[in-house]
């Protein structure tokens, strides 16, 4: 009930807040390439139930028909204001109306499309006990995850590596998850933007990420 109370009040006050943002970043994106402003992708959520989650669009129109389904280094699909919205993680901003709805919470497992949540071992989805979260551990530790794929190898990569590994830390988190827990990782979450946005930190830093890192 805490937590459901603090992610409606924040994705509240967030919203009204950065609503100048939203509205200067919708433009923008409008000027930048033809297209709607706004992008929604099917993600799989609580108890597996489906849902739409939010972003300001960062690619092209039509590119999840010219390509696969997850983005990859220097992707061409993604517009030039777009790979913007990506490095500073501004694109993800529209997911507090996911919050706002209860379809998402602040802190939480990554949201992840149905075709790899049909992969998932029966171990693996005990992540979907709990609500998916903007931030959490796999999202701190693989901010940059586009970088780290190649289009020679991606479904290999991301399969067989990268998507184990996010999947390890969402159950360290569901197992250890508290509203404590969750206060830090959105500090560490902070730190991590500013940190971004003021000195586009390297990618090694943040794959580092881990949780002992996070709960120090």
């Amino acid at each position: 009930m805490l937590k459901r109370s603090f992610d409606l009040i924040v994705s509240l006050i967030g919203l009204i807040v950065l609503s100048p943002l939203f509205a200067v970043t919708a433009v923008l994106i409008k000027l930048d390439s033809p297209g709607p402003a706004f992008y929604r992708a099917e993600r799989v959520g609580k108890d597996g139930r489906p849902f739409w989650m939010y972003k300001f669009r960062t690619m092209f129109v039509g590119a999840d028909k010219m390509g696969p389904a997850i983005t990859y280094r220097n992707d061409p699909r993604v517009t030039r204001l777009g790979r913007f919205l990506r490095r500073t993680k501004l694109d993800e901003l529209p997911q507090l109306l996911n919050v706002l709805k209860g379809e998402m919470s602040l802190v939480g497992p990554r949201p992840e499309a149905p075709r790899y949540v049909a992969l998932y071992s029966p171990q693996q989805r005990e992540v979907l006990k709990v609500k998916p979260g903007i931030t959490g551990l796999a999202q701190l530790a693989y901010a940059c995850e586009e970088d780290l794929l190649d289009p020679d190898s991606l479904d290999r990569d991301y399969i067989g590596t990268i998507l184990p590994r996010k999947l390890a830390l969402d159950m360290e988190y569901v197992d250890k998850r508290s509203f404590l827990f969750d206060l830090k990782i959105l500090l560490r979450t902070a730190l991590t933007l500013i940190r971004r946005w003021a000195f586009r930190s390297s990618i090694s830093e943040l794959a580092a990420t881990t949780p002992s890192q996070i709960k120090s």
